[in-house]
């Protein structure tokens, strides 16, 4: 009696679990892809937002900006890592009653910042507050 052990594997089987191996991989390539490309936009937009922000601190600190008066900067790419800028503008909000409507208690400041990622232009809004000393 012959006994015949068999070692390895046929061609079939080593076909079949290259064939799982590359699908399991090119999903795997295809979500790590997919997580780089959201992380960087999504860093994108925090970087713009804190600078969005810091914008926003000086344009309510500068009591001397007229009320309809637009005010436009580009940011520094240098500086800030971003390529875009911004547009601001300050507008009575609140009058007091009886009063003329060009007196205003509240200015509303509004910022609009800009920003351009890969080939797209992204925007967001800011609005803020100041009372009027």
């Amino acid at each position: 009696m012959r006994n015949k052990r068999r070692r390895g594997f046929t061609l079939l089987e080593v076909l079949v679990a290259t064939t799982i191996m590359g699908i399991a991989v090119g999903t795997l390539m295809s979500a790590l892809s997919t997580s780089v490309r959201n992380a960087s936009r999504l860093a994108d937009s925090d970087r713009a937002s804190v600078i969005a922000r810091r914008t926003m601190d000086e344009l309510l600190a500068a009591p001397a900006i007229r009320y309809g008066t637009m005010l436009e900067g580009r940011f520094d790419p240098r500086e800030t890592g971003v390529n875009g800028g911004w547009r601001g503008q300050v507008e009575p909000f609140e009058s007091i009653p009886g009063q003329p409507a060009n007196i205003a208690t509240l200015e509303r400041v509004v910022l609009e910042v800009w920003w351009t990622q890969g080939s797209a232009r992204r925007t967001m809004v800011l609005d803020a507050y100041r009372r009027i000393p």
